[in-house]
């Protein structure tokens, strides 16, 4: 069995793992940092929702993980079978063994599309389709044009999902094309949400449910997907009063999410599945050479693209803290954003912290993130997308400085 060591081990290649090295080689360019990540793309995965909305070509979303791996870093293209943290190992699918000094756990998070009945098989035909997929979201688009009249479903299934906000923007934007194309009167548009609320942070629902009554979107909360027909066109969902049956001409379907079976199954888990971390210093609750960010991180907040790029640098200067012997300084509050396209070319750019506090990065003579916005729909279409890879995945923490600790 083959064993090499490195001083920090990252699991995983995406906007997290890929973010923190960065962060930590700018900060030291010579620490020996190995990312373990099986996948040959890296995506952007934020411009999924732009795709099925007709906004983005899907080539612009996805880049060869090579070309994203930072420089000075060892790239292993493996995926993790499981952690041994008293030996300060990590073992690979391919039976080879990782020793580090620091781990960064951050795998992301496993899409459970397997939990709906009939729903894998439907996938991609019968009006059936996901942009959280990424073959699928052109997909998306391609019905939305097509739909000329009858009934559109779109779902949301419990928490945590990642972007909580995406089950919605997929909706408003097929709603505003229905609408422009003059046939958004003959469509009856429902979303089903598994969830008690529309959003989960209140100051931003008004502005959401006005779009919900202008485009006379049915909402019916309460409402988790269980079961899929393709060929019927048929889905149960689950409600408080049992099961209700519906038939659709196109859903948008998003998946239940859980972490990654190796993390789950791991030492490392919290009870959710997720790495077990202090929710402001990222660090292992248990093992404090061990970090945990991203979608696979136990904190409550938002799983988004953006609490990456501001947890990133929070674990590089905690994790170099940890290397040379000290007690972590950097914290994160829990800021999360989710930029709801509410139409094209408008823009509700939710930002908020732990506990729902609203945490916006601009001033609100400038944005004001409770209203939809032509600004914040640039920042969305045009501006993100750049600082992620130029800025987020190379290590310029732009609008993302390590924050000082948070009295807990």
């Amino acid at each position: 069995m083959n064993t090499a060591s490195h001083k920090v081990v990252i699991v995983g290649g995406g906007a997290a793992g890929i973010a923190t090295a960065a962060s930590i080689l700018k900060r030291q360019p010579r620490l020996d940092i190995a990312i373990i990540e099986p996948g040959e793309t890296h995506a952007y995965q934020p411009g999924w929702t732009m795709v099925g909305g007709g906004v983005f070509d899907l080539d612009s979303t996805m880049r060869p993980m090579a070309s994203v791996i930072p420089k000075g870093a060892t790239w292993i293209r493996q995926a993790t079978a499981s952690f041994q943290p008293d030996d300060n190992q990590v073992t690979l699918a391919n039976g080879s063994t990782i020793r580090y000094e620091v781990l960064i756990v951050a795998p992301g998070i496993r899409l459970a599309w397997e939990r709906i009945a009939g729903l894998e098989e439907t996938l991609g035909q019968n009006g059936v389709t996901s942009n959280y997929r990424a073959d699928l979201a052109p997909y998306t688009w391609e019905l939305v044009q097509n739909l000329r009249s009858g009934k559109a479903i779109f779902t949301q299934p419990p928490m945590p999902i990642k972007c909580a906000g995406a089950p919605q923007k997929v909706m408003y934007l097929a709603c505003d094309h229905w609408r422009r194309a003059g046939v958004l009167s003959d469509i009856a548009v429902e979303f089903r949400n598994a969830g008690g609320v529309l959003f989960g942070v209140a100051d931003y629902v008004p502005a959401l449910m006005e779009y919900v009554g202008k485009y006379g979107i049915d909402l019916a909360l309460g409402s988790n997907l269980v079961a899929v027909d393709g060929r019927a066109q048929v889905a149960v969902f689950q409600t408080a009063e049992g099961e209700v049956t519906r038939s659709f001409d196109m859903m948008h379907v998003v998946p239940p999410q859980v972490a990654p079976q190796f993390l789950a199954d791991s030492p490392l888990a919290a009870e959710s599945g997720f790495t077990d971390v202090d929710q402001h210093t990222l660090q292992h609750v248990r093992w404090p050479n061990i970090f945990g960010l991203g979608d696979a991180g136990s904190m409550p907040n938002a799983k988004t693209a953006a609490a990456a790029r501001k947890q990133a640098p929070v674990v590089a200067v905690n994790a170099l803290r940890q290397l040379s012997g000290k007690g972590p300084t950097a914290g994160y509050d829990g800021y999360g954003s989710c930029p709801l396209t509410v139409e094209r070319g408008k823009i509700v750019l939710a930002e908020f912290a732990y506990g729902g506090k609203l945490a916006p990065s601009f001033p609100t003579w400038l944005v004001d993130g409770t209203k939809p916005a032509r600004l914040s729909w640039m920042l969305k279409a045009d501006l993100l997308p750049w600082i992620y890879w130029n800025g987020m995945l190379k290590g310029r923490e732009w609008l993302a400085g390590p924050g000082g600790l948070i009295a807990q």
